[in-house]
């Protein structure tokens, strides 16, 4: 499945550095080619570790990785959703990304000059906020307008969609955005319909200098208590500048330097790892002599759902699933081996499929 995640951000918090880090495939991908859709799209490889160890038993001949795209959505100022600026094509870009990155800017540098000459998180926030949920509030005005026509006729069905239009409108008026907003069952087709901005998940990345690694200073711990209080969002720090020295590194530099700030990896991986789960997306993988690859699924999608993300007749003529758990499969090394101990389980239509399933589906069609 295609994800894709947009990078907002007002002038000069990092934005397109970070995108540049991203698109020169810093994430760990020495191994795998890198590609650029667009000028402003890249594609970026999810780092996973349990793709070589797969791969180390398997032996494939190609090793696939999950990948995200990131799209760097330039043009924001004040009054966007009334077209100021490049408002329109900024809005129209993030309408077709899945989650929105946000980069805020929580560092003090007199050399960078910022939008409104002082550094302010959460009023740099509030700005790219309020014009998501105004052109939310555009788009429910319009199709609140038609609902209340068409429900003139007294209509069951329209009445129960102006009902829900009206609610969420009260939501989106008091400043809340839609992402907070508590959708029946029945409602979720017509809520996604909307494609309303401010229900997309959102990434805040705090842009922070060298010494906060450490030392949290009070911009992030201002950004941290906003995200706290907010639904469907998650926060990750991290020096831009700083990984941008070292993605350039080779491999020796890197995990000297990284020993020396006492960090396990670069926090551009917890940021690629941070977009994939902020959208509910688990891993699970199918491992051959052909290839080891990793797939992306929703959380707590059926087995032939899952089926169908490899291909759609797997998940018309899905019959049942092979399953060895991750950790089974490296334990007993391979599938034969797990196998051979009882650690392969076939699955039906019903089955979970859990994070890391190393998986292979029969099918008819």
């Amino acid at each position: 499945m295609g994800i894709r995640c947009g990078i907002v951000g007002l002038p000069n918090v990092g934005k397109s550095t970070l995108f540049n880090l991203l698109s020169e495939g810093s994430a760990e991908a020495e191994n795998y080619p890198f590609c650029t859709i667009e000028p402003n799209v890249g594609i970026v490889i999810v780092p996973d570790q349990r793709l070589d160890q797969l791969a180390a038993i398997a032996n494939p001949e190609e090793v696939i990785p999950s990948v995200i795209e990131f799209v760097d959505i330039a043009g924001l100022v004040k009054g966007a959703s009334e077209g100021e600026g490049l408002g329109n094509k900024f809005l129209a870009n993030i309408r077709e990304t899945d989650a929105i990155i946000h980069v805020v800017r929580c560092f003090e540098d007199r050399n960078i000059t910022h939008v409104s000459d002082e550094i302010n998180p959460l009023e740099d926030l509030e700005i790219i906020n309020t014009e998501l949920l105004l052109a939310d509030i555009q788009t429910l005005e319009k199709r609140l307008l038609r609902a209340e026509k068409q429900s003139k006729t007294g209509d069951k069905e329209q009445l129960s969609k102006k009902a829900f239009l009206t609610k969420l409108m009260d939501h989106l008026s008091s400043n809340h955005p839609a992402r907070s907003f508590s959708v029946a069952k029945d409602e979720k087709q017509l809520m996604k319909e909307l494609c309303l901005l401010t229900a997309k998940p959102m990434l805040y990345v705090a842009n922070i200098d060298e010494s906060s690694i450490v030392n949290v200073n009070k911009h992030i711990q201002q950004l941290q208590e906003y995200v706290d209080e907010t639904q469907n969002t998650v926060m990750v720090s991290l020096c831009v500048s700083l990984e941008a020295e070292i993605s350039i590194l080779d491999a020796t530099e890197k995990e000297d330097f990284l020993k020396e700030l006492q960090l396990n990896e670069p926090a551009i991986n917890k940021l690629i790892r941070s977009s994939y789960t902020l959208l509910d997306l688990q891993t699970f993988f199918t491992a051959g002599p052909k290839e080891v690859r990793s797939w992306s699924v929703k959380r707590n999608s059926k087995a032939p759902k899952a089926a169908g993300v490899i291909h759609t007749d797997f998940e018309r003529g899905f019959i049942k699933a092979e399953v060895i758990s991750f950790e089974d499969y490296i334990e007993q090394g391979g599938e034969q081996a797990a196998k051979s101990v009882g650690k392969l389980r076939l699955e039906g239509k019903e089955y979970l499929v859990q994070e890391g399933d190393v998986v292979h589906f029969k099918f008819n069609v």
